[in-house]
């Protein structure tokens, strides 16, 4: 499994209602809540953003309430991969269940800027800044968290 796009990159300690505000939390469309991804912090991502794209984020990422909306609108805007120094443990987790795939690579997200287009590999964990050259070495996922997020979250991987 493999992901390439340009990058979206955000900073330290971007929560969950920064990624889908609070103002949202009723609305049960995937489609809709994705409309509303990070228009907070940055009102133009969901014009720029297309299926395959990449979000770059520092420590903490997905930090704040347990809200499995935010991975579910990050995921259903398009983008394909969230790379971070770290992650708040619930947002990992939700991420998981709802398929997105998330590495933690603390060099990567140093260095990868804003547009760069970068690839991943997940089966391996390497991270390639394509416009630089650079690679980087995530952990990968273990087997059975890859089954999960290429059969698109937790429910689907049970069928």
């Amino acid at each position: 499994m493999n992901a390439k796009g340009p990058v979206f990159k955000y900073g330290d300690n971007i929560d969950t209602d920064v990624i889908i505000p609070a103002r949202y939390l009723n609305t049960q469309s995937a489609a809709e809540l994705a409309s509303h991804c990070m228009e907070d912090i940055d009102k133009t991502f969901i014009t720029r953003v297309k299926p395959g794209d990449i979000m770059v984020g520092g420590e903490n990422f997905g930090c704040g309430s347990s809200r499995e909306h935010a991975p579910l609108a990050i995921k259903t805007a398009g983008i394909s991969c969230v790379i971070a120094k770290s992650f708040a443990r619930i947002f990992y987790r939700n991420s998981i269940n709802i398929g997105l795939p998330i590495l933690e690579c603390p060099a990567a997200s140093e260095a990868i800027r804003e547009g760069d287009v970068v690839s991943v590999d997940f089966d391996t964990g390497l991270i390639t800044d394509e416009t630089t050259g650079q690679t980087f070495q995530a952990e990968p996922f273990p087997p059975f968290i890859q089954k999960i997020i290429q059969a698109g979250g937790l429910m689907n991987s049970l069928k």
